[in-house]
C-alpha cells in the first residue's frame, strides 16, 4: 500500500504509539496537540502497566456499592450532582452492563486488549531512548486481612480466568514483605512477573522524541475542524493553520468528543476526574507497586517520588479539582502508610475518557477515514500501545490479528 498522510490528534500514549507504528509502516505523520506529548491523563496516571485490570468497573451490586460511596462522601467515588442530569444517561447505559453476563464479556475483552502491555510497551520503545522509563516488577492488592480478600473473591475469579494468580502472604510476613503498611494490612495478594513506568511525564517526551527521531512531525496547534469532501476527511484545520491529510487518528481522550460531533457521530463518553498525589523525599517506599483495597487507590514508586492515584470524580471538564477529593485521598494515604514523611507534596487532577462498557473506541469511524484511539477509562497507558499498533495495522491495510468487534468505534451509533 503507498505512503499516505495521516494527522494524528493527541499526544498522550494512543496518539504517540500510533504515530510510531504508522511512521514504522511509512506514512507520513505528523502529531498535534494543543499542550504537548503527554501533559493530560497521559501525564497523571499512576504509572502502572495493568494486564491484570480485566475486572470493568460496571460489576454485579455496583449500583448500590456506588450510592454507598457516593454517600458517604469519603471515596472512591465522588459525583458533582449539578452535572448529574447530563451523566444519567451515561449511567444507565453504564448499569445495564453490570450484569454477570455482560461482565464476564467485558473482561474477557478486556483481556485480549491488556494481557500483553508490557510487551507491547517494550516493542514500541527497543533500543530508542525511552525504553528506560520500563521497569519489570511484581504487583501487589492489598487488604485488611483473608477475610477482605475473600470478599473479593468474585473479582479474583475473573483475574483466575485470565491466567492470574496470586501468591497470598499474611499476618506478620505481610509486614516483612511491606513494612510501610499500617498494622491492620495483613493480607497481600501479589501478582508476579508485571511492569511499571518510572516517570510517565517523561516517558511520553521521550516518545515524541523517537517519533521525531524516525522521521515524523511533533507540533504544538490546536485541532479547530476539518474538511471534508464526499463524507472522508481531507484536512485537520488548527491554530497554526491547514493540515491536509489522508487519513486522520483521533486519540484526544475526552477532548475527542467535540471533534465527534463535527462528524456526525455521538459516543457517550464522559470524563472520570482522576487524582493523583505524589510524595517527593519520600521516607517509605514499596518494594513493588500497590493497590490499597481498603481505600482504593494505586501506589507506585517513581523516580520522582511516591505516586499515590485513584479516586472516581463523576462531572464536567470545567471546573478544578475538588478539595474534597483530594482531602479523603490525603486521609487514605496517612492511614495506609502512618509513618510516612516527605518533602513536599504535587496534587493532580486529570480527565479520564470513560465509556459506559468500559472499552475503547478502535478503529474507523462511520466511513470517514478517522480513526477512534481513544476511551480506555483506566487502562490507557497499559492499553495505548497495542491501540497504536492496531490503529497502524487498520491504515496500513493489514487486518489486525485480533477480532476488534467489541471495540468498534461505531458501536454506540
Amino acid at each position: 500500500m503507498p505512503a499516505k498522510t495521516i494527522i494524528v490528534i493527541g499526544a498522550g500514549i494512543c496518539g504517540l504509539s500510533s504515530a510510531i507504528w504508522l511512521r514504522r509502516a511509512g506514512h507520513e505523520v505528523t502529531l498535534i496537540d494543543r499542550e504537548g506529548p503527554g501533559a493530560g491523563a497521559s501525564f497523571g496516571n499512576a504509572g502502572l502497566l495493568a494486564e491484570w485490570a480485566v475486572v470493568p468497573t460496571s460489576t454485579p451490586g455496583v449500583a448500590l456499592q456506588g450510592t454507598k460511596y457516593v454517600a458517604s462522601g469519603k471515596g472512591p467515588v465522588f459525583l458533582q450532582w449539578d452535572h448529574l442530569p447530563r451523566l444519567i444517561p451515561w449511567v444507565m447505559q453504564f448499569l445495564r452492563n453490570s450484569t454477570d453476563a455482560h461482565t464476564r464479556r467485558i473482561s474477557g475483552h478486556l483481556a485480549h486488549l491488556l494481557h500483553d502491555s508490557v510487551d507491547q510497551h517494550r516493542a514500541l520503545t527497543k533500543g530508542t531512548l525511552a525504553e528506560k522509563w520500563i521497569a519489570s516488577s511484581d504487583f501487589t492488592y492489598v487488604y485488611t486481612n483473608r477475610a477482605a480478600f475473600d470478599g473479593d473473591a468474585y473479582g479474583w475469579e475473573l483475574k483466575r480466568e485470565a491466567g492470574y494468580i496470586p501468591e497470598l502472604i499474611e499476618g506478620a510476613a505481610a509486614h516483612e514483605a511491606e513494612p510501610m503498611l499500617a498494622p491492620n494490612l495483613s493480607c497481600l495478594a501479589r501478582l508476579k512477573g508485571h511492569g511499571h513506568i518510572l516517570n510517565p511525564g517523561a516517558y511520553m517526551s521521550d516518545l515524541a522524541r523517537v517519533l521525531e527521531d524516525e522521521g515524523g512531525t511533533v507540533m504544538q496547534a490546536e485541532m479547530r475542524d476539518v474538511t471534508l469532501e464526499n463524507g472522508r476527511i481531507t484536512a485537520v484545520l488548527t491554530d497554526r493553520g491547514t493540515l491536509p491529510c489522508d487519513e486522520a487518528v483521533l486519540a484526544a481522550g475526552i477532548w475527542s468528543k467535540p471533534l465527534l460531533q463535527k462528524l456526525g457521530v455521538r459516543v457517550p463518553l464522559q470524563a472520570e476526574r482522576g487524582y493523583h498525589l505524589q510524595f517527593d523525599g519520600a521516607s517509605q517506599m514499596p518494594s513493588t507497586p500497590m493497590m490499597m483495597m481498603n481505600c482504593k487507590f494505586a501506589v507506585n514508586p517513581m523516580q520522582q517520588g511516591l505516586r499515590c492515584a485513584g479516586f472516581v470524580e463523576l462531572g464536567g471538564i470545567k471546573r478544578g479539582a475538588s478539595r474534597s477529593v483530594l482531602d479523603a485521598l490525603h486521609q487514605g494515604v496517612s492511614t495506609s502508610f502512618p509513618n510516612l514523611r516527605y518533602d513536599a507534596v504535587e496534587e493532580w487532577m486529570g480527565f479520564r475518557p470513560s465509556t459506559p462498557d468500559s472499552l475503547p473506541l478502535v478503529g474507523e469511524i462511520a466511513g470517514t477515514g478517522v480513526h477512534a484511539a481513544f476511551g480506555h477509562q483506566h487502562v490507557g497507558l497499559t492499553g495505548g500501545p497495542k491501540t497504536g499498533r492496531w490503529v497502524a495495522d487498520m491504515i496500513s491495510g493489514r487486518a489486525p490479528n485480533s477480532d476488534l468487534a467489541a471495540f468498534d468505534a461505531n458501536r454506540f451509533s
